[in-house]
């Protein structure tokens, strides 16, 4: 136990670090949203390029964890969408909750969390649920924002909105020009392999200060919205691995470190993604931001008691 938690207290001190600066003040009150472009438009690109274009790809491709991770998903969000639509609630807001639920802060946590734990070569891995997460679930929770408000009735219209929102994505265009670089076997300069390592050293740092700050400014929420907040939170730090240790012990009988990621990264807090949405499409961001804040909060203890649960498991 202890040694699971200092492992996973260092992350959680960078943010509280991000969060005493927000709350006192000393950054600015742009300083969560400027950091956060930051590091979604350089530092995490490059290094989502770095790792995909240095992967062993033939380790790279494993189904079991692809299939773990993905079911846990398809499980926890289809079941809160359908469920909060059957209890009355907008298709738009449903979709919302069933990314809070869902949305694993892959991005900004696990990597600092699984190269402190798996070491570098576990990065090619979480860069695969991060397109999973932040691309494939944020596409889909979009569409139903989308049908949900009916903006655009043309279908053909609206999924190509979606394309180009994808386009534009750097979390999605980073890696995928990883691949392409890797697969021409075309060499990266020295100087920019410098560059790329600068950058993408500053990624999780910069990020975990972000997500601090970002807790900071957005942590006030009305007491109707915490029960709901509190179930959204129970579904995405137990549920959700829980189904995913299932998968990737039970079903697809994963070597142990894969196995090891993949229910890690499904335990981890909600992103900020969902508030994204929320924020964007004009919604109320209440229960978003009070489940991000629980389940970053519940995290330091669940990720702990994962890591452990984890840990017996290997030996």
């Amino acid at each position: 136990m202890l040694t699971s938690l200092s492992v996973v207290c260092p992350v959680f001190a960078v943010i509280v670090a991000g969060f005493a600066c927000g709350r006192l003040g000393l950054l600015g009150p742009t300083a969560s949203s400027e950091l956060n472009r930051f590091v979604v438009y350089l530092a995490l690109p490059a290094l989502l390029f770095q790792v995909m274009f240095e992967a062993n790809w033939p380790t790279l491709w494993q189904p079991g964890f692809i299939a773990s991770f993905a079911i846990g998903i398809v499980v926890i969000f289809g079941g809160t969408l359908i469920y909060r639509v059957a209890s009355g609630h907008h298709l738009t807001d449903a979709s919302i909750d069933a990314l809070n639920a869902g949305y694993a802060n892959v991005g900004y946590i696990g990597f600092p969390l699984c190269e402190m734990i798996f070491g570098r070569q576990s990065l090619a891995l979480v860069t695969i649920a991060t397109i999973m997460t932040v691309s494939v679930l944020f596409a889909i929770a979009i569409i139903f924002v989308e049908i949900g408000l009916q903006t655009e009735r043309r279908v053909h219209r609206l999924f190509a909105k979606i394309g180009k929102a994808l386009i534009r994505n750097p979390l999605l265009v980073a890696p995928l020009l990883g691949v392409l670089w890797s697969t021409f076997n075309t060499p990266v300069p020295e100087a920019a392999k410098a560059v790329l390592h600068m950058l993408g050293a500053a990624a999780s740092p910069c990020a975990l200060v972000s997500l601090g700050l970002f807790l900071a400014a957005k942590h006030r929420g009305s007491r109707s919205s915490r029960p709901v907040a509190v179930a959204l939170t129970a579904l995405k730090l137990v549920i959700q691995p829980a189904i995913v240790a299932v998968c990737a012990y039970g079903i697809f009988k994963l070597q142990p470190v894969p196995a090891a990621v993949v229910v890690l990264l499904s335990a981890l807090p909600t992103g900020t993604g969902p508030f994204m949405v929320a924020e964007f499409y004009k919604r109320e961001a209440v229960v978003t931001s009070g489940t991000i804040l629980f389940t970053t909060m519940a995290s330091v203890v669940s990720l702990t008691a994962c890591l452990v649960l984890v840990g017996h498991v290997q030996h």
